[in-house]
C-alpha cells in the first residue's frame, strides 16, 4: 500500500484514476484541490481532502508529510508557477516520486498538419506555459514522469500506447480513461518509466497510418 496524494483531484482525468485507485488498489489517497466541498462520497477510512492552492509551496509540503507518491493534475496559466511550487515542496517533504500530467506538443513533436493545427489550436502561451513548467520538472532530481497525453475524449475505452520524448507522436487522440489507468499502472509499479518524458495516445488497431501524415 501507498500513501498517493492527488493534486487537483477534481480534474476529469484525476476523478477517473481516484475510482480505480480505490475500485483496484489498497492505496490510501490524499485530495488536494482549491474549494474542495466539490468532493463528494469521500471514503473516510482511505481518502483525506485537503483545501489548497497548488501555487504555494508551504500548503503543498504540509499536504505531503507521509506521502509516497505525488501525483499532479494541474493545469492553467499558473502551471510553471505550480511546477515551482511542487518541486520545492517535494524537496522540503523529502519525497521523490512524481507523476505530472502535461500535454502534446511541448517539445514540437507532433508531425505534420496535426502538429501544425494543434499548436494554433494551443496557441497563446497555453504550449509555452506547459513546456515551461515541463521544463522546471526535467531540471530537478525528482523521480518524475511527465505524461502527454493526444487530445483526449470521453470515450469509454482504455487503449493506448506510449512513444518517448524525441519520438513522433503515433496517433491524435487518447481516451481520459486510458489516460487515468496508465497513471493507476504509474502509481502501482513506482519505478517504471523514471525520468521520462512520455507521450501517449491510442492505437491505429489496423495498422493504417494517423490522418496527420
Amino acid at each position: 500500500m501507498s500513501n498517493v496524494l492527488i493534486l487537483g483531484a477534481h480534474g476529469q482525468i484525476a476523478s477517473l484514476a481516484r475510482t480505480q485507485l480505490l475500485q483496484e488498489t489498497n492505496h490510501h489517497l490524499t485530495l488536494f484541490l482549491r474549494n474542495a466541498q466539490r468532493i463528494k462520497h469521500v471514503d473516510a477510512s482511505r481518502e483525506t481532502v485537503i483545501d489548497g492552492d497548488a501555487t504555494y509551496a508551504q500548503q503543498l509540503t504540509t499536504a505531503m508529510q507521509g506521502i509516497d507518491v505525488v501525483y499532479a493534475n494541474l493545469g492553467n496559466a499558473r502551471i510553471e508557477d505550480q511546477a515551482r511550487a511542487v518541486v520545492t515542496a517535494m524537496n522540503n517533504a523529502g519525497i521523490k516520486r512524481l507523476i505530472w500530467i502535461s500535454t502534446l506538443g511541448i517539445y514540437d513533436e507532433v508531425p505534420g498538419s496535426f502538429g501544425r493545427w494543434n499548436h494554433q489550436m494551443l496557441d497563446g502561451g497555453y504550449l509555452e506555459h506547459y513546456a515551461a513548467a515541463a521544463q522546471v520538472i526535467e531540471a530537478s532530481d525528482l523521480n518524475y514522469t511527465i505524461i502527454r497525453p493526444a487530445w483526449l475524449s470521453n470515450r469509454d475505452v482504455v487503449d493506448y500506447e506510449t512513444t518517448q520524448k524525441g519520438e513522433p507522436f503515433k496517433g491524435t487522440e487518447v481516451s481520459r480513461k486510458s489516460i487515468a489507468d496508465y497513471v493507476v499502472n504509474l502509481i502501482n509499479d513506482p519505478a517504471k518509466e523514471v525520468r521520462h518524458s512520455v507521450g501517449v495516445n491510442q492505437p491505429h488497431t489496423d495498422g493504417s497510418k494517423p490522418s496527420f501524415y
